[in-house]
């Protein structure tokens, strides 16, 4: 599957607020699908893009500011989910992606997501949500204690590249790999987007998800909930919250996936995800 997407994915870039935005798509024509990162980057979605290609869509993941292999530096201002719905939007602008548009959301990338939807920052046709955060489930104790200026000001660039290791390892489960893991963690080799992510998850607050609730249980937007069951960071006991609360969701549990399950079961989720966006 990954020579496939070798050949179809594409990494290309656009200008959004004077820096460039970096994301991953195929070049055809076809409805938009807009996929967001959270505290990883554009590369979660990468095993999946080329079956939603083949489907007839257009898949584009995109790097958010600072993160991944995008421009510019978020700021605990420009890091909050607000800020980073509202430059999503730009970015959609920029890009001019036809209304409405297919968004999906992983992480942190999944309260974004939300918060376009009930905020009105896109027109949003349907909604998918991969292992994201939801409710009070954020931020967890690895990523919480940034929100300390003192600990930012003391971590070494060493021990931050240690602690993503430590998290993209069990984030990718079964699917780990040293090279993997390399792949995944070389954007942090980046002094700035280390200063970036640290901001993001400085400006983590779940308050942002919680409010999204009573707007969520009122949207007729069709909802799909994709979890891998054995993730240690957000666990499927909120996705079963969410689908029971939230009118017109669908949950799909994908076993023995971690919080990566486009990394554990990338076909079982490319098919979710086609067959949800294509309905």
């Amino acid at each position: 599957m990954n020579d496939i997407i070798e050949t179809t994915v594409l990494r290309t870039e656009i200008q959004v607020d004077g820096e460039t935005a970096s994301y991953l798509t195929v070049e055809q024509d076809g409805p938009a699908v807009l996929m967001l990162h959270g505290t990883y980057w554009s590369r979660v979605w990468r095993p999946v893009m080329d079956h939603l290609a083949a489907a007839g869509l257009r898949p584009v993941a995109v790097d958010l500011p600072g993160l991944g292999r995008s421009g510019g530096e978020l700021t605990l201002e420009t890091g909050t989910v607000p800020a980073l719905a509202d430059w999503v939007a730009r970015f959609a602008s920029a890009l001019k992606l036809s209304a409405p548009i297919a968004v999906a959301g992983h992480d942190i990338g999944g309260a974004v997501a939300q918060h376009l939807l009930v905020h009105d920052r896109l027109e949003v046709s349907r909604l998918a949500l991969l292992n994201s955060v939801t409710y009070d489930s954020w931020p967890v104790s690895s990523v919480a204690r940034f929100r300390d200026p003192e600990v930012v000001a003391a971590t070494t660039a060493d021990e931050i590249l240690t602690a993503r290791r430590q998290a993209v390892t069990a984030a990718l489960a079964g699917a780990a790999t040293e090279q993997l893991i390399t792949d995944y963690l070389s954007p942090w080799t980046d002094a700035r987007v280390r200063r970036s992510w640290m901001a993001m998850v400085g400006a983590a607050d779940n308050r942002y998800t919680r409010e999204a609730v009573p707007a969520l249980r009122q949207n007729p937007t069709p909802k799909l909930l994709i979890w891998g069951e054995d993730d240690g960071f957000q666990k499927v006991e909120y996705a079963e919250r969410f689908a029971s609360e939230i009118p017109h969701t669908t949950l799909i549990r994908i076993p023995g996936a971690g919080h990566i399950p486009t990394e554990n079961a990338p076909d079982q989720v490319a098919r979710a995800l086609t067959d949800f966006f294509t309905a």
